[in-house]
């Protein structure tokens, strides 16, 4: 009787259904992470604005305002300063042990993430970040929340499989607080980074990333991080999305076998300092002509989906933008990738969309850089769901566009995995760890057996990453 009483007939809820074993100190921990996860979210955009106001000295505007604004001597000192503290920072974390890294702890080191090489490794990227380095600074919030997930499933002496749950819940709350996308950072902890949507592992992620995105509205805004017009949907945007989709399948897995290639030829000894400070001074040589190809590149998304980029720009920006992320993510530098990956997607859009306006006219070109963005961005990360309830949440205008979007969506996602492209996450993972690796085992218990002729759903991701 007591299995018949917990299981439930409906398909997306195995087992024990939501309740899935959890006890109650399970959801306290949930609560607790979610607020840590907010709070360093908070902390860490606070210490990301700060470098920014005293490496480039403005007060008030935009990062790429300030960058403009600055001298050239500026722009080569501050970017050789920024890969000595990348190339010396980064050899003193390699020398403590243990994963630092989020996809490394999931997918390769059954769910163990070492707190203060993590914390450091977050620190640094926000520092570097903030000084112009042309990475994204989602990785230091997901590794501060993934990072709490793993000392409080220590202490709660928890099982492996919540343990990695947590763990993979951790980060996307903290990429929720700092972006103010709930349920984009919950989508990609279970889509992205665990690779299942079944209800139960769902409801914990979702619940984590709510209460982490509303412990930063503390001290962040709680507004959307784009400031865009609507959109209006028209019937060109669906030609486009469904003619444009492949062709940002191929953009992406070119943008992510870039990423493999960068990360498979980091430098080794000696040149874990130098390369770093060679490449971030070429960056910033390079900046004072094109000062766009500094930072996150937050500032450009804005330009082209508010159609503020002139199409030669958006061509230099294109390449440019790409190559200067692999560029630092080749010296050896840590930090993000979703912020560069967008920008490239959304260069990729704008440009492709001011040519399509010249044969069909009428739609605005932003819409086709929010479309061709989420394409990208989607395909990237082998996770579209996920992707389109960022874009969504980022802009709080885009919905008017969301049959265009998921079309080119679909198609570009499909066309990366018929091409074998791995993700942006698991194409960082090093080769040689890959085969050292320790054998993860199923993220679910084994639920009670279920009633005869009952469908059941699995809720276990793969054992390798994600697009593997």
């Amino acid at each position: 009787m007591s299995s018949e009483r917990h299981f439930s007939h409906q398909p997306n809820v195995p087992g024990r259904g939501i309740v899935a074993g959890y006890s109650p100190s399970f959801w306290v921990l949930v609560v607790a992470i979610g607020v840590a996860a907010g709070l360093g979210g908070a902390v860490l955009t606070l210490l990301w604005e700060a470098v920014q106001h005293l490496s480039w000295d403005y007060r008030s505007g935009s990062f790429l305002d300030a960058v403009m604004s600055a001298s050239a001597a500026r722009h080569v000192v501050v970017l050789l300063a920024a890969g000595a503290v990348a190339g010396v920072g980064g050899l003193l974390i390699r020398r403590v042990r243990g994963a630092g890294d989020i996809s490394e702890a999931l997918w390769l080191g059954g769910g163990r993430l070492s707190f203060w090489k993590s914390q450091a490794r977050g620190v640094l990227s926000i520092v570097i970040v903030g000084m112009g380095a042309s990475l994204g600074r989602e990785g230091a919030p997901q590794l501060t929340g993934a990072a709490v997930a793993n000392v409080l499933s220590d202490w709660a002496r928890l099982p492996a499989w919540q343990r990695r749950m947590l763990i993979a819940c951790g980060a996307g709350a903290g990429m929720a607080a700092v972006y103010n996308v709930p349920l984009g950072g919950a989508l990609f902890a279970v889509e992205v980074l665990l690779g299942t949507l079944s209800l139960p592992v769902v409801l914990p992620a979702v619940a984590m990333s709510a209460i982490a995105t509303a412990v930063a509205w503390v001290a962040l805004p709680d507004r959307p991080s784009y400031q865009v017009p609507a959109f209006h949907l028209a019937a060109s945007q669906v030609v486009w999305a469904a003619i444009v989709g492949p062709i940002a399948g191929l953009a992406a897995v070119a943008w992510v076998r870039a990423v493999a290639a960068a990360n498979q030829h980091k430098p080794g000894g000696r040149g874990r300092v130098a390369a770093p400070i060679v490449i971030f001074t070429a960056l910033g040589v390079a900046s004072i002509a094109y000062p766009q190809v500094l930072g996150n590149g937050k500032d450009v998304v804005e330009q082209a989906l508010t159609n503020r980029l002139a199409v030669g720009l958006l061509v230099a920006l294109l390449v440019l933008k790409p190559f200067a992320t692999v560029a630092c993510l080749g010296s050896g530098a840590p930090g993000g990738l979703f912020t560069p990956t967008l920008a490239y997607g959304v260069l990729f859009g704008d440009l492709l969309g001011h040519g399509w306006t010249a044969i069909w006219p009428g739609a605005a070109p932003g819409s086709f850089a929010i479309i061709g963005g989420a394409a990208v961005l989607a395909a990237s990360m082998q996770g579209p769901l996920a992707a389109v309830a960022i874009l969504l949440e980022l802009t709080h205008t885009a919905d008017n566009l969301i049959v265009p979007i998921l079309i080119a969506v679909a198609e570009a996602t499909i066309v990366a995995r018929l091409l074998g492209a791995p993700s942006i996450y698991s194409a960082r993972l090093n080769d040689d760890a890959k085969r050292a690796a320790v054998a993860v085992g199923p993220l679910d218990p084994q639920p009670p057996p279920p009633l005869a002729g009952a469908f059941t759903t699995e809720t276990q991701p793969p054992v390798a990453p994600p697009g593997a």
